[in-house]
């Protein structure tokens, strides 16, 4: 078999480990050939590729980010890909693509399967937003970051009696506000899936200053929004991949909590640090298992599918259904995490 693998959207840790292990059990168990798209479906559709074998990923299963690159592709070339879903695949002479990569990425995938090009999709999202999966590689090193930044900036915090307002990543789900923030003991958290009470904010704040305690650390997603009316707040734009572009909610916040409170309050953000990097260990063994089972089910013809983690099982789920839906922070999980606040 003749396998193609890219990697596309945003760079996440854990890439190279999938990549790493697609071409181990490919070659090394199935005896197949395995070729890397360069620079995600730009590659594919400009026919930039390069040949993966074992001496190729040797080394590269703690590295971050992606030995082949990666890229977003518009909307107007993923149309034209398509369309030449079944001509690619005999132009390159791939039984199947195996294409990691996010929300987006899944959706072009099915649409190439649907075009007639084998696909096995693996999922990769540091914002674990994938429905069809418990769990996505690179969240857990993200949380990691986010939670080590806010132990780090509590010091400093309180050494100069400043609030602390800091922004992870999160578009249109809190999965890394929540967790890091639960975790780096945040006195506040605010999500996309919640519009948050300023107001509310300001009495925690001035709550702890009474009682002594001189400095806040608030956890804030870049998806996040007040409540309509609560402050100003400016939206962001839309680009040409059709993502909004997030105006900044960490400054907006961090400005509108100074003038509030009377005391100084500094945003921290934390941005694509939170990508970059070695990832953890839970990550490796993760991304190891969806190349291994991504391998194990284009053998079995299993095309249209995406390998997904269901408790502690790699199962295969159908593209469609990893794509029907983003997985938000459900109402419960937001209530765990005010309790401890």
């Amino acid at each position: 078999m003749r396998i193609g693998v890219l990697t596309a959207g945003g760079d996440c840790p854990g890439l190279n480990a999938v990549i790493r292990s697609v071409v181990h059990r490919a070659v090394a168990g199935h005896n197949d050939e395995v070729i890397g798209f360069e620079d995600g479906f730009r590659g594919l559709l400009d026919g930039q590729y390069r040949k993966l074998d074992l001496e190729a990923v040797s080394g590269i299963l703690a590295r971050g980010g992606t030995i082949l690159g990666s890229s977003r592709l518009e909307r107007g070339r993923l149309l034209e890909a398509c369309e030449q879903g079944r001509d690619m695949a005999r132009q390159f002479g791939i039984d199947v693509l195996i294409p990691i990569g996010g929300e987006g990425t899944l959706t072009a995938s099915r649409m190439l399967s649907d075009a007639g090009l084998p696909v096995v999709g693996v999922p990769k999202t540091i914002d674990n937003d994938i429905s069809a999966t418990d769990r996505t590689f690179g969240f857990d090193t993200a949380v990691g970051v986010a939670t080590e930044a806010m132990d780090r900036l509590k010091t400093t915090a309180e050494s100069h009696q400043r609030v602390m307002v800091v922004e992870v990543m999160g578009r249109h789900a809190g999965w890394i506000a929540l967790e890091s923030g639960m975790a780096g003991g945040a006195h506040g958290i605010c999500l996309p899936e919640r519009p948050f009470q300023i107001e509310a904010l300001v009495e925690m704040i001035e709550e702890r200053f009474a009682r002594g305690k001189k400095f806040a650390v608030v956890c804030v997603a870049e998806g996040a929004r007040p409540a309509e009316g609560t402050m100003p707040y400016k939206k962001g734009v839309i680009d040409q991949y059709g993502h909004e572009r997030f105006a900044g909610i960490g400054n907006m916040l961090a400005a509108e909590l100074e003038q509030r409170l009377g005391k100084e309050a500094k945003p921290v953000i934390l941005g694509h640090v939170q990508r970059g990097g070695t990832p953890t260990a839970y990550d490796r063994v993760l991304a190891t298992r969806f190349g291994w089972h991504a391998v194990e089910a284009a053998h079995r013809g299993e095309f249209g599918m995406m390998t997904a983690l269901h408790g502690t099982d790699i199962e295969m789920v159908p593209l469609a259904e990893a794509v029907s839906e983003l997985k938000r922070v459900p109402a419960s999980r937001m209530d765990e995490a005010e309790s401890v606040f």
